[in-house]
């Protein structure tokens, strides 16, 4: 049957580029890296630090969190448990995207439901994909006491509302793959710990 003026010829000679050919250029498979614990805890600040060691390792990474979502992809969501859901569920579908292409997603989101970061398990888990669930321990005192932008003031005194571990809850992990006590260890023993646990693939 002749083809219809204007339509493309495919040979068959080029192959589909595979999630293993993109691992193998890569030189490491992709895998997510969900932190998650209370505002105030570290999980921006470990996670860029941990970008940078993983740099330094030849290893390609990539930060998602809340400075580059919630003024793009996640601009139209508030804080009210439903957006909250869909915030977490947007990045875990992005961050599953990019780890097929072998990168190494640094996810840093209060996340604050379990139900919310089983489903990313699962998804991830049914793709084949490594998912490191990671804790940051640090008890709402601690975090109180590093509010450097007031927001736990605001929400103490009703100026934030819906704001977790005040007037929101969260819920922590039972069984998290890597707990990390930001409130007691130093910043750079939580990297190490968290760098050893994925470098282990």
């Amino acid at each position: 049957m002749p083809k219809k003026p204007g339509s493309l010829i495919v040979d068959g000679s080029e192959p589909s580029v595979t999630r293993a050919m993109r691992w193998q250029l890569l030189g490491q498979e992709g895998c997510v890296v969900w932190l998650t614990g209370l505002s105030g805890s570290g999980k921006s600040t470990i996670a860029r630090l941990l970008e940078g060691r993983l740099h330094a390792r030849g290893k390609s990474s990539f930060v998602l969190d809340g400075d580059n979502l919630r003024t793009g992809l996640c601009c139209d969501l508030g804080f009210s448990m439903n957006d909250r859901a869909e915030n977490v569920r947007r990045t875990g579908e992005v961050a599953r995207l990019m780890a097929e292409s072998g990168l190494i997603v640094i996810c840093a989101l209060i996340s604050p439901l379990r139900s919310d970061r089983s489903t990313l398990r699962k998804k991830c888990d049914e793709r084949g994909l490594r998912f490191i669930e990671v804790y940051l321990n640090a008890s709402l005192e601690v975090c109180e006491g590093r509010d450097t932008k007031g927001y736990y003031r605001k929400a103490r005194e009703g100026i934030i509302q819906n704001f977790t571990g005040i007037d929101s809850p969260y819920e922590p992990p039972l069984s998290s793959d890597v707990t990390l006590d930001t409130g007691g260890s130093r910043v750079s023993e939580c990297v190490e710990k968290l760098l050893e646990e994925i470098l282990k693939m």
